[in-house]
């Protein structure tokens, strides 16, 4: 039986907050923020946006992470301080 990849990217984003806890303080500036794009139902994507100095090197972690966990990645730059990896599942 396979699980439905909104669920599965849900399951994901909880995992991805719950390791990376420290980036995301209430009231405070969120260094990592969470959403799923959920606009093409055939690839939902979870889209784990780092925001801050040295971007690269949190990110190089999220996607580990992510890809430990068998999500398939890939990363958009917007600048040295903007980085968004992408996740998919099948």
């Amino acid at each position: 039986m396979t699980s439905d990849p909104v669920d599965i990217l849900d399951d994901l984003a909880d995992q991805v907050a719950e390791e990376f806890e420290a980036y995301r303080q209430p009231d405070e500036f969120k260094v990592v923020s969470l959403v799923i794009d959920n606009n093409d139902p055939d690839r939902p994507t979870l889209i784990v946006h780092v925001d801050r100095e040295d971007a690269d090197t949190l990110a190089d972690e999220i996607e580990d992470f992510l890809q430990e966990r068998g999500a398939r990645t890939q990363r958009e730059r917007h600048s040295n301080t903007d980085i968004r990896v992408l996740a998919t599942v099948d």
